[in-house]
């Protein structure tokens, strides 16, 4: 098995696994690296770029540095910020039913529920689908610009990495659209639906999305943030 496929083999198979783990020392502990699927422990060691680091047990991606990676990052991450600003203010769906059309923009649908019991809803849709993911992607921009450019991390640059990495799990931009797309199915039957342009921006915000989370490797940013600042 290549360097390219696997960063180290796992812990040597002397070692019995229902034993206590093993205690390491600081500096042996340093050299180490945890797959993010199965936990299986990896000795670190340099990997050229455009190879592959997987797990020697399940396979997993642990490492896979790309060339310009911070600069695509950060275009990605900008370009989503320019389609969420336009799924926000463009009309995102027109509605017509007997003669009365009625248009709406992803901001109107957040403020639809910001009356009654139903206020506390305002909040979450616009923190799960606009707030968070927009601090996700400024918080991106901030780490990766500086050492694109060639100079040192900014300042808290590790804390804003950080943010970003717990971020990803509650920023839902694609289960939005997903749930728009099931009821434009369900409501097509009663109305004359037209989907306006932020329909196709906040789509386009998601694909990006996508793309720039695959296309980021989270242990070759830290790496390099370690390296950038000594």
């Amino acid at each position: 098995m290549s360097l390219a496929d696997v960063v180290a083999s796992e812990l040597p198979p002397q070692i019995n696994p229902a034993l206590p783990p093993p205690a390491f020392t600081a500096e042996q502990a340093g050299h180490l690296i945890a797959c993010p699927l199965c936990d299986a422990l990896h000795e670190e060691r340099e990997i050229a770029t455009g190879e592959t680091a997987r797990c020697a047990r399940c396979h997993a991606v642990l490492e896979q540095p790309r060339s310009m990676a911070m600069t695509r990052i950060i275009m990605l991450a900008l370009s989503a910020l320019v389609l969420m600003i336009a799924a926000m203010f463009f009309p995102f769906l027109e509605l017509s039913v007997a003669g009365r059309v009625q248009r709406s923009s992803l901001l109107d649908t957040i403020l639809a529920f910001s009356n009654g019991m139903t206020a506390p809803l305002t909040i979450a849709m616009a923190s799960l689908i606009v707030i968070l993911p927009t601090v996700r992607f400024l918080s991106l921009v901030y780490v990766l610009a500086p050492m694109a450019f060639g100079h040192r991390p900014a300042r808290h640059a590790d804390f804003f990495f950080r943010l970003a990495d717990h971020l990803r799990p509650w920023a839902m931009a694609e289960v939005f659209i997903v749930g728009v797309a099931v009821a434009l199915v369900k409501v097509a039957g009663l109305a004359h639906l037209s989907i306006g342009p932020a329909f196709w921006a906040f789509v386009a915000l998601v694909l990006v999305t996508v793309l720039k989370d695959n296309f980021m490797c989270r242990v070759t940013v830290w790496k390099t943030l370690e390296t950038r600042r000594s």
